[in-house]
């Protein structure tokens, strides 16, 4: 059976990558269980494939496990892109992930103001990288994206970051307002999981 490592302590994250991503002669393990308790990297790199691969090769150099890792958030078209790679700390705000999230909601709608809806259009991007412990072999890389809207206030309980303010208009409701298995279906995350693990497959990984 095949071991591979999931960089990522977010359990949302999680939970949404597990669901695509199921074979039985795969094992996913995350950091927590695979006992790895290494200080994060620096997430450092200008785009968000580049802090993926970043996370990716760091974590699978230190395991010695194949790994992937992603690196996701909201750029506002408005706003030039913003909060694009710093959407998790886009406030600045430390604590909870409860407490960030709605930190970064708030600044969120400040910026916006009371800008209409044709001018707060915006998409969630998902970086993927799985990276090999051999640096010497080529990492795969993907990109997933959403279109949508930034709302003016937070509708639904599911979901997590920004998805209370991401209005999707052909669905007529806000990522949060989605169950978790229509959300997998169409979100960024779902799009680039799929996605990787369709080239993991093509290189023997299931």
């Amino acid at each position: 059976m095949n071991t591979i490592l999931l960089a990522t302590s977010n359990a949302h994250k999680l939970a949404e990558i597990l669901a695509v991503i199921q074979d039985p002669d795969l094992q996913i393990t995350t950091l927590a269980q695979a006992g790895i308790d290494l200080p994060e990297p620096v997430e450092d790199q200008p785009t968000f494939e580049g802090n993926a691969i970043l996370k990716a090769t760091y974590y699978a150099q230190a395991s010695s496990l194949p790994c992937f890792a992603d690196d996701s958030g909201l750029e506002v078209d408005a706003l030039d892109g913003q909060p694009g790679v710093y959407s998790a700390r886009y406030s600045g705000q430390t604590g909870s992930r409860e407490v960030v999230d709605q930190a970064n909601n708030q600044k969120l709608l400040q910026e916006l103001g009371n800008r209409p809806p044709e001018q707060r259009t915006a998409r969630f991007v998902c970086a993927m990288a799985f990276c090999q412990p051999d640096p010497t072999i080529k990492p795969i890389v993907v990109r997933g994206t959403i279109e949508g809207q930034i709302l003016t206030a937070p509708r639904g309980q599911n979901g997590f970051g920004y998805d209370p303010l991401f209005f999707v208009p052909d669905l007529g409701k806000t990522t949060a307002e989605l169950s978790p298995d229509h959300k997998n279906k169409i979100s960024h995350r779902g799009q680039a999981a799929r996605l990787i693990w369709k080239k993991m497959k093509a290189q023997g990984w299931s």
